[in-house]
């Protein structure tokens, strides 16, 4: 039986290690915090799951929360002004699938729970850069599934492929009771404020059960910035976040006048660069190990993309180790997998910094979309399936080729809005 060390015990870690366990695979987890721990713990992000990475995790017994977690039917767009009272446009796209938001510190200790019945093994503990390159001479494979942390240093920034070298966006989100429902129904709902940031709202299952989150993503040093200290409670946080949204964003205000944090570590701040690294690292033996998922492509949360490319990172990997055989998990095997992993993620990178940047052809196409349901829908089910973006909406030339396509199938639509 091949031995796999999966280190991290994330979205991408233990969907892939539970997926190893059901092929009779060895497979042991390192990670620092068990269920417990990471259920009491603090909010780790928040996330919107989509329809093929939820079709993943039905297949594999693993969405515990069908049910109980509310269904996301679409994702709202509004785009204001800094300080505006009621924004430019609104509009609201239609998914194929309806979508699902479930805390990862609910997701991820059911999950361990589950691996640990299913056979697999729970390594409490953190692995050190040095403890690592002892570690791996045990097993036939290692996998750093640990995200941001310390290990992904090992991974080189491949500087031909990482377009930021500082963090884009200062993050601010609360898991809240006491919100009111969206009157457009259960959707993921992103306001642009332009050139600022962005606000998110969604309904999501939390350790309390069904509450709201509500994130905004401010450019550092601007309008919807509110720096926090490293000690902020939970309710210093909140009250951040409901002064952005009473200076503006208002229309989110009244729904979350009465809101309260949902639990003692329902609120997270902070910042991230995102990058992207070479997926194979060296060990002081010279041991190679592979990057999986925010490991090696870490990218910014504005399209609500890192659980579902963590899902589908998982996904990757266990078929490319399954269809390996017994075959040396060599170098040359590793960038194979990663370069698959790569045809789908890349796409993901350019949207992301997209929408960071926020370029003149993408407020011209949301202008279009609310007048044009068809494109609202395309950009809602872009979240289900990001690589279709490359033909219309991530090149201005695309973009212009697109507009003008539904200009002249339709041409009332003629005098779209434009910033």
């Amino acid at each position: 039986m091949r031995k796999i060390l999966v280190v991290g015990a994330g979205q991408s870690g233990l969907q892939l290690a539970l997926g190893l366990v059901a092929e009779d695979y060895d497979v042991t987890i390192a990670t620092l915090a068990g269920p417990e721990e990471v259920l009491a713990g603090g909010v780790r992000s928040t996330q919107c799951l989509f329809g093929p990475a939820l079709r993943r995790e039905r297949r594999h017994g693993l969405a515990l929360w069908d049910g109980r977690a509310t269904g996301i039917e679409g994702v709202g767009v509004r785009v204001a002004d800094p300080g505006s009272t009621d924004p430019d446009l609104s509009w609201l796209g239609r998914l194929e699938e309806p979508a699902q938001s479930v805390d990862q510190r609910v997701k991820m200790s059911a999950w361990m729970r589950l691996f640990d019945r299913n056979g697999g093994t729970l390594l409490r503990r953190r692995v050190t850069p040095g403890e690592l390159a002892e570690t791996a001479r045990d097993y036939d494979l290692v996998i750093v599934a640990a995200g941001r942390e310390a290990l992904a240093e090992l991974f080189p920034r491949d500087e031909g492929r990482s377009a930021f070298r500082t963090p884009q966006r200062r993050i601010t989100l609360a898991y809240v009771t006491g919100a009111e429902d969206d009157p457009r129904g259960p959707v993921l709902d992103r306001t642009s404020i332009i050139g600022a940031g962005e606000v998110f709202t969604l309904p999501t299952h939390s350790v309390a059960g069904p509450c709201h989150a509500l994130m905004v993503e401010a450019v550092p040093g601007g309008p919807l910035d509110r720096p926090l200290g490293r000690e902020a409670d939970g309710q210093e946080v909140l009250s951040a976040l409901l002064d952005v949204l009473r200076c503006h964003a208002p229309w989110h205000h009244e729904r979350f006048t009465d809101a309260v944090p949902a639990d003692r570590g329902a609120t997270l701040h902070g910042s991230h660069t995102p990058v992207v690294r070479e997926p194979v690292a060296h060990l002081a033996d010279g041991t190679p190990v592979l990057g999986m998922a925010d490991t090696v492509v870490s990218n910014d949360p504005v399209t609500a993309q890192g659980a579902n490319m963590a899902s589908l990172a998982a996904d990757v990997h266990r078929r490319a180790i399954v269809d390996h055989g017994d075959r040396a998990f060599d170098e040359r095997f590793m960038r194979a997998t990663f370069a698959e992993y790569w045809r789908y993620a890349r796409q993901v990178t350019a949207w992301s910094e997209v929408m960071l940047t926020g370029p003149p052809h993408v407020w011209d196409l949301f202008g279009l979309a609310e007048r044009h349901q068809e494109t609202a829908d395309r950009f809602a089910d872009s979240f289900s399936d990001p690589t279709g973006l490359i033909d219309w909406f991530l090149h201005p030339e695309r973009a212009s080729a697109y507009i003008d396509g539904v200009h002249r199938a339709e041409p009332r639509l003629l005098g779209h809005f434009a910033f």
